[in-house]
């Protein structure tokens, strides 16, 4: 069964970094396209970052660019989400997705993980 599982959120202080970990069960993870996605209390899900398949290309929201990194690791079967500088605003509960496309569009992914909290707050 395809299963994502997110790990690696917390509470942060303003301009710490905090390293989010989407592991893959049961398919390939390096043959989908992974996305992050975020969502904060009363706001719409946001798309962060996206990487395709096989090395593919790689898409960051705007808000998020110069600051966040992604990046697969094949051989854990992984995918991880550097976030330096983080923001108040980066608040939110972050899930990773994989689908077919690198877009930062979630309803054109198939799989979901359940998500990890990241807290950024002094």
């Amino acid at each position: 069964q395809e299963q994502l599982v997110e790990s690696g959120g917390g509470l942060v202080q303003p301009g710490g970094s905090l390293r989010l970990s989407c592991a893959a069960s049961g398919f390939t993870l390096d043959a989908y396209a992974i996305g992050w996605f975020r969502q904060a209390p009363g706001k719409e899900r946001e798309g962060v970052s996206c990487i395709g398949s096989y090395g593919g290309e790689i898409k960051y929201a705007d808000s998020v660019k110069g600051r966040f990194t992604i990046s697969k690791d094949n051989a854990k079967n992984t995918v991880t989400l550097q976030m330096n500088s983080l923001k108040p605003e980066d608040t939110g509960h972050y899930f990773c997705a994989a689908g077919d496309v690198c877009f930062l569009t979630g309803n054109l992914y198939d799989y979901w993980g359940q998500g990890t909290q990241v807290t950024v707050s002094s």
